[in-house]
């Protein structure tokens, strides 16, 4: 069933990381981590549909999206870019991605971090943080996506690693097998993980590599 709603808020949070507030239907519920099919209420774009999730709260009024956009992709996310304070989009009911199954370590590249967004910040506003770790991978630092949220919310337990940038901050490469190691003191947790599938593959073998048990590794493909 599709649900229009209509932007109250949208702009620009990172250099490529656009958010987009919107009302919220009566009655539409999600839990934190899940997703909806998205699609712009105008002729051309109705029947274009792609899968963002949300970041705002099921507690929340309204509801919220942050999404990477990325040059020369020629589509809907790079549509959404001209759209303006009440202009209408399409949404599909609540479905799928990643649920929150208890303390772990989230595994982010990139845009995947957007399904932990509305995970850590409920955990966050609920004090049932303990435990949990955000691992989470970008090219430099500028396309860290909520760096201060996150920095608040888990102190120490954020973690960052640059695979493009050398910098004093943040150790340089990937996640992998080693650097979740030596990340992680105890292998015994529930691990989630999303990220483009490249990253997804290699961290899920990783994972596998440590003798992390299949059950305790919690991943949803969006693309």
């Amino acid at each position: 069933m599709a649900h229009k709603i209509n932007i109250q808020e949208i702009g620009f949070i990172r250099h490529n990381v656009l958010q987009i507030q919107t009302d919220r239907p009566s009655g539409y519920d999600f839990t934190p981590g899940q997703a909806c099919e998205m699609s712009i209420d105008q002729p051309k774009w109705k029947e274009e549909k792609r899968p963002f999730t949300f970041t705002s709260l099921p507690d929340d009024g309204f509801l919220q999206f942050t999404i990477k956009v990325y040059p020369n992709h020629y589509g809907v996310t790079d549509q959404l870019q001209t759209l303006e304070q009440g202009d209408s989009l399409l949404i599909s009911d609540s479905w799928g991605a990643i649920s929150y199954q208890g303390p772990g370590v989230f595994l982010a590249g990139g845009a995947g971090v957007t399904p932990f967004i509305a995970i850590i910040k409920n955990l966050a506003r609920k004090g049932n943080l303990e435990g949990n770790t955000l691992i989470f991978g970008n090219q430099r630092e500028r396309d860290i996506i909520l760096q201060s949220d996150f920095e608040r919310w888990l102190g120490k337990d954020f973690i960052n690693i640059l695979s493009d940038e050398h910098s004093s901050k943040f150790p340089h490469g990937t996640i992998d097998k080693e650097f979740i190691k030596n990340h992680t003191a105890n292998l015994d947790k529930k691990f989630y993980l999303c990220g483009p599938p490249p990253m997804m593959d290699s961290v899920y073998n990783a994972l596998l590599e440590l003798d992390v048990p299949k059950k305790n590794i919690i991943t949803e493909d969006l693309d």
